[in-house]
């Protein structure tokens, strides 16, 4: 379900070409916000698409609250203001169900699902997406659990544990590098950029001879799709957020 979120955010990134969007485009994007509205408490199979029971996965319920917060932002473009207030209900219950449900006092942490202490990687977004901000005291204990239990040797992210389970598969896979840069991007919006350098140089430097990179690394090698686009967004976004942080605290 985290494709309304994904759609609306990249409008609300293009609003200026969107300009005066035409009835089409209003009608669709308008029809993204109010489905996210209506499903987001249905479980599903989550960013990962595991093959194991649908779940209610806290990724899934977080880009159903940017649907709503970005539609919110876009309503008088869209001509829209007349659903203001339904989005907003909607997504002040989703927030409520994340903070209270998606957090973990057994993990110290943002987990992968509704009333687990399962670590995942994309609660890492919370602060990326400007759920929370990125010196939240929760947002931070959770980039200190997932540096430390949800790593390999080389300081590299798992997107979960496959021990636990919630695949529905046998077998282990590599680290994710889109995950890797997902927690350099997030160090560095929590103002922690030594951090943040050395994640991202750790991930980057798997990058091969044409710059390109694959989807994961296993045993000091790339493996898995390649190449992968997901692995050079993440690249690119923890690099301008790294810069970004850097112009801050350089101003300031």
């Amino acid at each position: 379900m985290d494709v309304y979120g994904e759609l609306l955010a990249s409008a609300y990134r293009l609003r200026e070409q969107l300009g005066k969007p035409s009835e089409a485009i209003r009608s669709f994007l308008i029809g993204l916000a109010d489905t996210a509205a209506a499903l987001w408490e249905q479980p599903d199979n989550g960013i990962w698409e595991v093959r194991g029971e649908p779940r209610q996965f806290l990724f899934s319920k977080l880009m159903c609250w940017v649907a709503l917060d970005r539609a919110l932002a876009l309503a008088s473009q869209l001509h829209a203001d007349d659903q203001s207030e339904h989005w907003r209900a909607a997504a002040a219950e989703i927030r409520s169900a994340i903070l209270e449900k998606g957090w973990s006092a057994e993990a110290g942490a943002f987990t992968q699902s509704f009333g687990s202490p399962d670590l995942d990687a994309s609660a890492l977004m919370i602060p990326i997406v400007g759920f929370l901000p990125g010196d939240d005291p929760r947002v931070l204990a959770t980039i200190d659990a997932i540096a430390g239990r949800l790593t390999d040797d080389q300081g590299l992210v798992y997107r979960y544990r496959t021990s636990t389970g919630v695949d529905g598969l046998a077998g282990e896979e590599g680290s994710f590098l889109l995950c890797t840069f997902w927690l350099a991007q997030a160090q560095a919006q929590a103002g922690r950029l030594e951090q943040a350098r050395a994640t991202f140089q750790r991930a980057g430097r798997y990058a091969n001879d044409l710059g390109l990179l694959a989807e994961e690394v296993a045993d000091g090698e790339l493996i898995g799709n390649f190449p992968q686009a997901f692995s050079h967004i993440g690249l690119i976004n923890a690099a301008w957020a790294i810069r970004e942080r850097e112009t801050f605290v350089n101003v300031s």
